[in-house]
């Protein structure tokens, strides 16, 4: 498989075949994100793609596609499909195919296209809303405020997709209640199958570093970002989402059902805040 540049994806692709249909980030200004800073951004030639694609014709371990870059559902259509064709084609134990995408990214899609490309194989998006505080998504420069983070869920449910929902602990600097209680309205509202938090990285290069250097941002301390995960498990109230701390950048890895396993990863967390349960070492995090 050729890539070009740095390639990235969720910790739950790990076993994916991931294919870079798309180069960098088509937004590529938030302001804590340096993953495709180095690229700019277009969407590769399709001969290209579909050339990685058949290059493992037939294999019977590929169960999962991940399409990289950093929000692939920016392609047209006239990309997709043929993508998802040729993937469902080549793999006979395919499951699914998924992808990084915006809010925009959904909403530029009209409900047919939605509807095809679930219907194709596209059934699975991750969407990084960090925050359901407009506030500090303004800060923060996602482009997308809480409410078109709803709308792209309730229109990529309703052609059948599932959604995983990304959380960014400690990036609100004095909004952090109103950060960690937005949010979790947020994941309740987006209702997504799957819901996952990362803590804030501070990145050489990257906006956020800038501010730190002039004094206008730091990390909070480890019981203050426990205490906002703490606040969005406890008030989010998604149907039945798996829930996962799991990524690299975190001091806590949690794993459980929302809402069936609430009160157990409240109390491991209480746990963890009063040092009864160990904090993962800062050698060991990374993104």
């Amino acid at each position: 498989m050729r890539y070009e540049g740095k390639l990235y994806r969720p910790p739950s692709e790990a076993d994916a075949l991931i294919v870079q249909a798309t180069i960098g980030c088509s937004w590529n200004h938030c302001t804590y994100c340096d993953m495709y800073r180095e690229k700019n951004f277009r969407v590769r030639a399709l001969d290209e793609t579909l050339a990685d694609l058949r290059a493992y014709a037939g294999d019977r371990r590929v169960e999962k596609v991940f399409v990289a870059d950093g929000d692939a559902l920016v392609m047209p259509m006239d990309h997709w499909m043929p993508i998802l064709e040729e993937a469902r084609a080549l793999f006979p134990n395919l499951t699914r195919v998924s992808c990084y995408a915006m809010a925009r990214n959904v909403l530029a899609k009209s409900d047919d296209d939605l509807s095809r490309l679930a219907a194709a194989g596209l059934t699975t998006l991750y969407i990084g809303p960090e925050s359901g505080d407009d506030a500090t998504l303004k800060r923060i420069a996602k482009g997308d405020d809480a409410a078109a983070h709803v709308e792209a869920a309730r229109r990529a449910h309703a052609a059948g997709m599932r959604l995983s929902v990304i959380a960014l602990l400690g990036v609100a600097m004095d909004r952090a209640d109103e950060h960690a209680r937005a949010t979790a309205e947020l994941v309740t509202k987006m209702d997504p199958e799957y819901f996952a938090a990362l803590t804030v990285t501070v990145v050489p290069g990257t906006p956020l570093a800038t501010l730190r250097a002039k004094g206008r941002f730091e990390v909070p301390p480890i019981d203050a970002l426990l205490r906002e995960l703490r606040t969005m498990v406890d008030l989010a109230r998604p149907r039945d989402a798996l829930f996962r701390t799991n990524h690299a950048s975190n001091y806590l890895p949690l794993a459980g059902r929302l809402p069936r396993d609430r009160a157990r990863i409240v109390g491991a967390i209480d746990a963890a805040l009063a040092g009864k349960i160990p904090l993962r070492g800062e050698w060991a995090r990374g993104l």
